[in-house]
């Protein structure tokens, strides 16, 4: 029988408190500076306050929260961190952070292994997904310099915002009926000779669509571009491959001949933000990194992080929180894929059930866990605005029965390409989203999917002047 339960924050604060008391007390007492003290009343009314404005909140770390991309971390992340924290380590340097740069380094060879990388990769963690693809690209700048990013027009607005800061050129790849970056279109681009670098994704942050990078790699090879992956949303589901659809699995595995990949173990690896990690295939990229310091790299004379990052101050909680994480959620199917499988589940069983209702209908079938779907409507107005109806409908209510979603912006051709032709009567309108990302997602779903049919009726009918849909006019609710 496992000896497997629900672990509370509560019960672990008060061991690594004493522990890092206990490890304190090694160093000799010491009177703390009167210039810190505090009078305790207002310290706990300073809290108190903190309590009350925090939750002016949606409800993140609810499963009835299903909007946008955020859970809570796991409690044994969030008491490493803490533990941590207090003695507040700076990966920068080994000097400042000896004992979590170890970390740092076996959680990144963890990282690796999950892509199947070279064991000579280069790699460090970030504070974002945003700072590691910019140093990816930047990379990308260095080996290519005044060449274009392509990446899909469907991809994070980092790349295009990264762009910018780098001075270079960014061109978006038009994507096909299921969110992925169009092949043809992206050889056009390539046979310009002006891109320096391909990013695909994997997880797009709006639909969860999957570029077909299995595809792009030698496409990109033919023309002489890089590769460079972001997978920070969508990454951990490497783990489970085997479990997705065989030609989403196909472009996971193709992650190992990427020249890099970047990955959020904040999203699904129970992180606290912020947490990102970006690696490289190989260490030849280290002759860009230029940076001396006369003061910071003293008591080792192995390469220190800061040496190898755009990045200078770092928390080494954040990698002392990640190993710890790992450690009882190791990269395996059976560990953290157990975590990161109900929400690819409930995606699925949501779209199933969606596919059948007389209210509501998919955007697009969900590849990971994020799920696309929009009320049965006539026109692009009607869509805008009983989209938006159901979504303040749905959370404006008591909060046991919340239910909390997402919009996202499509355009009339967008709708066409999936079969679903709407009067254009204006340029854009709002659909659904719902980001399943916690595991407890997965036995919610049927309750969900009642509620928000349930909305999407009300919605209509307020958005309608009282009218229902003449299909659903004698359905049940649900």
């Amino acid at each position: 029988m496992s000896a497997k339960r629900p672990v509370e924050l509560n019960e672990l604060l008060p061991q690594v408190m004493a522990g890092i008391e206990g490890l304190k007390a090694t160093y000799g007492s010491w009177d703390q500076h009167p210039s810190l003290h505090a009078d305790p009343d207002e310290v706990h009314a300073v809290l108190g306050e903190l309590i009350e404005r925090l939750d002016d909140n949606y409800p993140y770390f609810h499963p009835q929260y299903a909007g946008q991309m955020l859970k809570p971390p796991h409690p044994v992340a969030t008491a490493a961190y803490l533990a941590t924290m207090q003695l507040n380590p700076n990966n920068h340097s080994i000097d400042a952070s000896r004992a979590t740069t170890a970390m740092e380094h076996e959680v990144l060879d963890q990282l690796a292994a999950m892509f199947d990388y070279p064991s000579d990769f280069m790699g460090h963690l970030t504070w974002s997904g945003t700072t590691a693809n910019l140093e990816a690209l930047w990379i990308s700048r260095e080996i290519a310099p005044g060449k274009a990013i392509a990446h899909s027009a469907d991809a994070h607005y980092t790349h295009s915002r990264m762009g910018e800061v780098l001075g270079i050129d960014t061109v978006g790849i038009p994507t096909d009926a299921i969110g992925r970056m169009e092949l043809e279109e992206l050889e056009r681009e390539l046979a310009t000779g002006r891109i320096g670098v391909v990013v695909a994704t994997l997880g797009t942050t709006g639909l969860g669509a999957v570029d077909p990078l299995a595809d792009i790699i030698p496409l990109a090879r033919r023309y002489g571009a890089r590769i460079h992956v972001d997978t920070a949303y969508g990454g951990f589901f490497a783990i489970i491959a085997d479990e997705l659809d065989p030609e989403t699995a196909r472009h996971f595995r193709a992650v190992k001949d990427a020249d890099s990949v970047v990955v959020d173990p904040h999203k699904h690896g129970l992180q606290p933000y912020g947490c990102g990690a970006v690696l490289f295939n190989d260490q030849s990229i280290l002759r860009y990194y230029h940076h001396e310091s006369p003061y910071t790299y003293f008591a080792s004379t192995e390469r220190h992080f800061g040496e190898i990052q755009l990045e200078c101050s770092r928390a080494g909680a954040s990698a002392a929180a990640l190993w710890a994480t790992l450690r009882v959620f190791p990269l395996t199917k059976e560990g953290l894929g157990g975590v990161v499988l109900p929400g690819y589940r409930a995606a699925q069983q949501w779209h199933s059930l969606i596919s059948e209702s007389d209210i509501l209908q998919p955007y697009q079938r969900p590849e990971i866990d994020i799920i696309t779907y929009l009320p049965r409507v006539r026109t692009m107005t009607e869509l805008d605005r009983t989209s938006h109806a159901i979504f303040e409908m749905a959370a404006d209510t008591a909060r046991p029965q919340q239910t909390h979603l997402a919009t996202y912006v499509v355009k009339p051709d967008q709708l066409r390409v999936r079969g679903i032709d709407l009067v254009e009567d204006a340029p854009t309108g709002r659909i659904m989203r719902s980001v399943l990302m916690k595991p407890e997602h997965e036995p919610l779903i049927p309750e969900m999917h009642y509620h928000v049919s349930m909305w999407s009726r009300r919605a209509y009918a307020a958005t309608h002047d009282g009218a229902v849909p003449a299909e659903s006019a004698e359905a049940p609710v649900g």
